[in-house]
């Protein structure tokens, strides 16, 4: 690990975490590559190495689907009473709030957005998942029936259904949100009874070693929770096509998604995926022009634009369209960008100088095509991998910067006359994650809703979230469904009983 002025702020558990030897989490040990392959994690703020982790090979994947096997078929963790996984899951949320601070700054450096950010949203968030799915584990049920079966009139029946546990489930992360989202996938799964291979983005690992040590720390037992470190097109094809996973949860691009799903499908593997978006955001001509401005741009620019449901695409009425944007285009100038240990900032860099040189690559493409910066348009000065916010106007759903998602901080920008018209540009995406609409006027907002094609609508708001509250998408954001009761039956097989009292 290079030292360098954004690490004065960390706390000394922060720095001996990142100096320590990284390994995988595999059968409740530590282990590393056995030919020892590793990959480096760099730190996106400027370019300097971060540390070095094992990269996984396919055996490094069976070892630890099978460990997860013998968890759950020999071990008393999918037979435990749901109130001792309950205890333990309430122990994890615990201990993940005792050491916010040092997840965030991990987090932070490691990501590269805010450390308050990760604090505030993702490690209380993660939290919170793993408090909430607690109370899932002693409220899952079944239902009791009195069949009527027309061929066999002389014999009693009694039926009734069981919920349960899929069985070992593979978790494929991405690397914008890399603790909240492994909470995402581990809690419902360890609530249900399942147990667990998890393989985080290979530019973003470090949160889930550290969650893995307080996971063990709560009283898992061993091979219930095994983390995987590697890249996708090796690790990650293992873990989706290999016959002991029983069921596949990724989050992430609509073509890795796809990928993922031929390769389950061989073995017939149950899945679900929570993929790409290109989110509208549907700005009505009553609304309050700065408040209206200063949610449009935190839609796009929040987590510098590396949000699945990002507002990337807004339509402002004509009649108010020139002011919102010019005072987007203010706020957007003003952001304070820099890295995320530093208090002052508000857009950090992007994840990698890949995803830099991909969006600085859609920005050159929309000009080419005709679109008109009005703020950003180009990357930071400095080093680190820093663009600044974006927004581009004179664009039209012709153009790739319209169609295709971007998963940075750039917004495009075009006007409307009516509603029909703006719900047809709404929904002219192959994408429906998230949607929101801003304005007063309560009749308009709920005659848009149902016409809106969006696994989300948000009003007057955009990208918030509750633990409570399915989130997945519609078309190609995907299939299934995260948080709420309905990501229980993401992680549970229902089984018919049907008793012959003759």
């Amino acid at each position: 690990m290079t030292d360098n002025s954004q690490h004065l702020a960390m706390l000394d558990s922060t720095r001996a975490f990142l100096a320590s030897d990284k390994r995988m989490f595999i059968d409740g040990q530590w282990r590393a590559n056995a030919k020892g392959a590793t990959l480096d994690v760099i730190n996106p703020a400027d370019g300097t190495l971060l540390a070095r982790v094992p990269s996984a090979d396919e055996e490094d994947v069976d070892l630890a689907v099978r460990a997860a096997r013998r968890a759950f078929d020999d071990s008393d963790w999918s037979r435990m009473k749901p109130t001792d996984r309950e205890r333990i899951l309430l122990r994890a949320a615990e201990l993940i709030e005792a050491n916010a601070r040092e997840l965030a700054e991990i987090e932070s450096l490691d990501n590269g957005k805010p450390v308050t950010v990760a604090q505030g949203l993702d490690v209380s968030m993660a939290a919170q998942c793993f408090r909430y799915m607690a109370g899932w584990a002693t409220k899952i049920e079944g239902s009791t029936l009195d069949p009527a079966i027309p061929y066999s009139p002389s014999n009693t029946f009694f039926g009734y259904t069981r919920k349960e546990a899929v069985g070992v489930v593979g978790a494929i992360i991405p690397w914008n949100f890399p603790l909240l989202m492994a909470s995402w996938k581990l809690a419902p799964a360890l609530a249900t009874g399942c147990t667990v291979v998890l393989k985080p983005a290979e530019d973003t690992p470090l949160s889930a070693l550290r969650l893995a040590m307080l996971l063990d720390e709560a009283g898992l037992s061993k091979g219930v929770v095994n983390v995987i470190t590697g890249l996708g097109r090796s690790a990650g094809a293992a873990l989706a096509r290999h016959p002991g996973i029983d069921k596949i949860a990724f989050t992430g691009s609509t073509q890795t998604g796809k990928a993922i799903g031929h390769a389950a499908l061989d073995n017939m593997t149950r899945m679900s995926l929570e993929l790409g978006g290109k989110s509208p955001v549907i700005v009505l001509p009553d609304v309050d022009i700065d408040k209206a401005a200063e949610g449009v741009a935190n839609a796009i620019f929040f987590n510098s634009g590396q949000v699945c449901t990002a507002g990337s695409r807004v339509y402002v009425h004509e009649k108010v369209f020139d002011r919102v944007m010019e005072r987007v285009a203010t706020i957007a100038d003003a952001l304070p960008m820099g890295p995320g240990l530093d208090a002052a900032t508000q857009i950090g860099p992007l994840v990698s100088a890949r995803q830099m040189d991909r969006v600085l690559g859609y920005i050159e493409a929309g000009r080419d095509e005709g679109a008109r910066a009005i703020a950003g348009g180009a990357r930071k000065d400095g080093k680190g991998f820093f663009v600044k916010p974006t927004v581009l106007v004179d664009t039209d759903h012709s153009m790739r910067v319209v169609r295709e998602e971007i998963f940075g901080p750039v917004l495009v920008a075009m006007p409307f006359k009516d509603i029909d018209t703006v719900v047809t540009q709404a929904n002219d995406s192959p994408y429906g994650l998230g949607a929101s609409i801003w304005s007063n006027d309560l009749s308009a907002i709920h005659n848009l809703i149902p016409r809106i094609k969006a696994g989300t609508v948000w009003v007057n708001c955009h990208s918030l979230l509750d633990n409570a509250m399915p989130f997945g998408g519609f078309k190609q954001s995907g299939f299934g469904r995260e948080l709420g009761r309905a990501v229980i039956d993401m992680y549970t097989e229902t089984k018919s009983v049907l008793i012959n009292h003759a």
